[in-house]
């Protein structure tokens, strides 16, 4: 089936929008109708905008189109669809002057029709799924051909007063040339000399109110154009504006597409419309110097609005430290060669980045010492984009300023404020272009890394696009608050699973300090303080902090599991008491501890002293813990835990994370092939004064083996235990979790020799120096942890 066929069937299914931009006004669809096959006949993909030869083949191809247009006018008995055809081939006949333009026009209808037709033939994904991203509007192609289209017309009507004034001076030269000779009175009384001056005259007096026709109305074409122009260009402005607030607000994790060529299109369509509408203005009758005014007005916009930050530079920047940025110039195919362009930048205070806003406020003082802070503007001529990319910058040092209260150095906002001077072709004079980065914050030590990541989190979730620089609420409702914090979570972890009601529930009594908190709790306010700068009730730790290292501990090591549901989250004791009640013995789950940075634990269903049930809490596993032991083996190694909540068997659900050690020494390491292997397993241990014999022994491994737990502490606890395995002569470590140093180990320290007396120690002098070496890790571990 022919393409036009294959279109006529899609066509009714399509927007009306999609219909306006696919058929502009310079190619209508009744032309795509009626001249269907004619078209698909052509050679269209030949053309191409920079070969100029080819507008004579172009102009043949125009003119044949005009020519079947009035010829299909003239066989139509209807008389609404002749006049609608004559008009278009009128409308053609003004594309006359840029005949290239028109075939490159078809070309393009023709690769879209070609691109709606493959989409509409592939099969819809499964399971269906709305788009994640938000995709950067493209030009507003009828808008903009509606533009292109009143220019060709306002050229069309400058040509024809040209036109008549040039027949106009030829007939009053002629009158004039008769008045000279005296052919007025030589006549001889015959009315035919006196019919042809009054032909004359009056030629001369309608081509002069001709004239005056055409010329109003070019005047009046070019007021519309100008305020056309004008708005187009403030949508695309805006566009910008919402391109620049998407970039911001990808930091906590809102989708956002980085590409740029459609805005780079319409900023360069729009300069040209620009141009050929001051040249117009000019070559008026009359000067018209609102409009020049205006013009030159809707230039310097344009031109100082097209600079971007393309790629930011990182939020938190700790001095002394590279980093790098990209700043990209929307008409960069523009700009005028010779000189280059060199962008400058600096760093810049809260209140500067204010005074910007200023006309011709440049920051004066310099409150930090950047290194390698200048770039030149390179056109990639590949991507088609011209950038200045910022490599290996630094902030040297940097200036404070005054505090106020309680605030502290990573509450500091600063910009880095970019400037140059560009000139563009066809322009008389260069123009001053500035750009600021989004806020950063500037640290001087990794430990001050989080709470400045807090002052980034609060002014990318909360600040209003068109703030004064950087202004933000002190206070926030909770329904806000709760979609930033899952946002985050979801993008940071890299998953799909959300934060559900009961994570977002507990997040709420957690940050009001309001255990038994209950309703509807959305519009109650969360403040900068509660969230960053306030310790958590009994903690040493603020909430943000806390909440920050669960996005750690499960990027790192728990993504999988939480993604699979396995991970319940964030929890009250309150709330998993209740759900935990009526469960048999050995259900758990999984839970982010809340009682320290950074740690999952285990809540599991047991039995009591008295007979009935208690559920306990097992010491939390940090992001440390998880290293040596995944949690998945830590699972598989505590037996009294079957059943992962609701009532799912664990061997099931866990069991593709469970890992071993083989025997087989050819699917080992070829490091660990000639050595002895270890075990590292995890017990649920109790403290060494009470420890009885059948809760210090791995039941599940070697029944020789004996245990030497450590300090409990409180509440059950993840204990480290050596193994002396009768088959292996010498002490594994079972765990090495995070606690106090194991009775065995405190000073005096008992030599290898004490420790393993009695103990078969026939073995090489590498073994023992292994044993050695792994009691002293241990020990110094230890010293760290304490």
């Amino acid at each position: 089936m022919a393409q036009w066929g294959q279109m006529k069937q899609l066509i009714p299914y399509l927007e009306t929008q999609d219909l306006n931009e696919l058929y502009p006004p310079s190619f209508p669809m009744d032309v795509r109708f009626h001249l269907a096959n004619w078209i698909e006949n052509q050679q269209w993909e030949d053309f191409e905008p920079e070969k100029l030869e080819q507008e004579a083949q172009a102009l043949t191809l125009l003119d044949q189109i005009t020519s079947y247009l009035l010829n299909l006018a003239q066989q139509n008995h209807n008389v609404v669809e002749k006049m609608r055809l004559q008009h278009i081939s009128r409308n053609m006949c003004m594309l006359r002057s840029q005949p290239l333009n028109l075939v490159l026009t078809i070309r393009d209808v023709l690769r879209k029709e070609r691109e709606l037709l493959s989409r509409a033939a592939m099969p819809p994904p499964f399971p269906q799924s709305p788009p994640q991203v938000s995709v950067p509007a493209a030009p507003p192609t009828r808008d903009v051909d509606l533009l292109v289209f009143k220019v060709l017309e306002i050229q069309n009507c400058r040509q024809q007063v040209h036109q008549l004034r040039e027949e106009l001076n030829w007939e009053r030269q002629n009158f004039e040339s008769m008045q000279g000779s005296g052919s007025l009175q030589q006549t001889n009384g015959l009315d035919g000399g006196m019919s042809d001056v009054t032909k004359l005259q009056a030629n001369i007096t309608q081509h002069e109110y001709k004239c005056q026709v055409i010329a109003k109305k070019s005047v009046q074409l070019l007021q519309e154009a100008v305020s056309n122009l004008e708005n187009c260009q403030s949508r695309l402005i805006s566009r910008i504006k919402a391109w620049r607030w998407e970039q911001h607000q990808a930091t906590i994790g809102h989708p956002f597409d980085d590409n740029l060529s459609p805005l780079q299109m319409w900023c360069e369509q729009l300069l040209g419309v620009n141009g050929k509408l001051r040249q117009e203005v000019m070559l008026a009758s009359e000067p018209i110097p609102e409009l020049q005014d205006k013009l030159a007005l809707l230039l310097q916009t344009l031109i100082q609005s097209s600079l971007v930050v393309d790629k930011q530079p990182p939020q938190v920047i700790k001095t002394q430290s590279k980093f790098s940025t990209t700043v990209r110039y929307l008409l960069g195919e523009k700009v005028a060669p010779g000189k280059p362009v060199v962008l400058k930048a600096q760093i810049i205070t809260e209140a500067q980045a204010r005074n910007l806003g200023q006309l011709g406020s440049v920051p004066s003082e310099n409150v930090g010492e950047l290194i390698n802070n200048t770039a030149i503007l390179e056109h990639n001529t590949s991507s088609k984009s011209t950038c200045a990319t910022f490599r290996n910058m630094s902030i040297k040092k940097i200036k404070r300023a005054d505090r106020k209260g309680s605030e502290s150095v990573t509450e500091e906002k600063f910009a880095l404020y970019f400037t140059t001077e560009i000139s563009i072709t066809g322009c008389d004079i260069p123009y001053r272009v500035q750009m600021i980065s989004v806020p950063v914050v500037v640290i001087v030590h990794g430990s001050q890394d989080n709470n400045a990541l807090a002052t980034i989190i609060w002014d990318c979730a909360f600040s209003e696009p068109d703030r004064i620089p950087f202004v933000v609420p002190e206070r926030v409702p909770w329904k806000q608050m709760c979609m930033t914090l899952n946002s985050k979570f979801m993008s940071e972890v890299g998953t799909q699973r959300c934060l559900d009601n009961y994570n977002q529930h507990f997040l709420a009594q957690k940050i009001f300090d309001k255990p038994d908190i209950a309703g509807d709790h959305s519009n109650m306010l969360v403040s900068w303080a509660q969230f960053s700068k306030e310790v958590l009730p009994g903690r040493s730790f603020t909430f943000w902090q806390w909440f920050d290292g669960v996005i750690e501990l499960t990027k790192k090591h728990l993504k999988s599991y939480w993604s699979e549901g396995l991970i319940f989250g964030f929890i009250g004791k309150q709330h998993l008491h209740l759900i935990l009640k009526d469960r048999p013995n050995g259900t758990f789950l999984l839970r982010f501890s809340d009682s320290e940075i950074g740690g999952i634990t285990i809540a599991y269903v047991g039995p009591s002293e008295n007979g009935g049930q208690k559920i306990q809490n097992i010491q939390p596993s940090t992001k440390r813990d998880l290293e040596i032991r995944s949690l998945g083996d830590r699972i598989q190694d505590i037996n009294f835990i079957t059943h992962v909540y609701p009532d799912l068997p664990k061997n099931e659900v866990f069991r593709k994370y469970y890992t071993g050690i083989t025997d087989n020494p050819s699917q080992r390491n070829p490091i660990e092939v000639g050595y002895l292997p270890v075990t590292i397993q995890t017990r649920v241990g109790v403290g060494v004064d009470n420890c009885e014999s059948s809760q210090c022994k791995d039941t599940s491994s070697d029944p020789n083996s004996v245990f030497y737990p450590m300090d409990q502490g409180n509440g059950a606890s993840v204990s480290p235990f050596y193994a002396v395995s009768p088959r292996n002569q010498f002490p594994s470590p079972i765990h090495a979790g995070v606690g106090s140093l194991p009775p065995m180990y405190t000073n005096p320290l008992p030599n290898s020799n004490t420790l393993f007396d009695g103990m078969d120690m026939s073995q090489s002098a590498a073994t023992e120096m292994e044993l050695e070496h792994i009691i002293n890790t241990f020990v110094e571990e230890g010293r760290e942890e304490a």
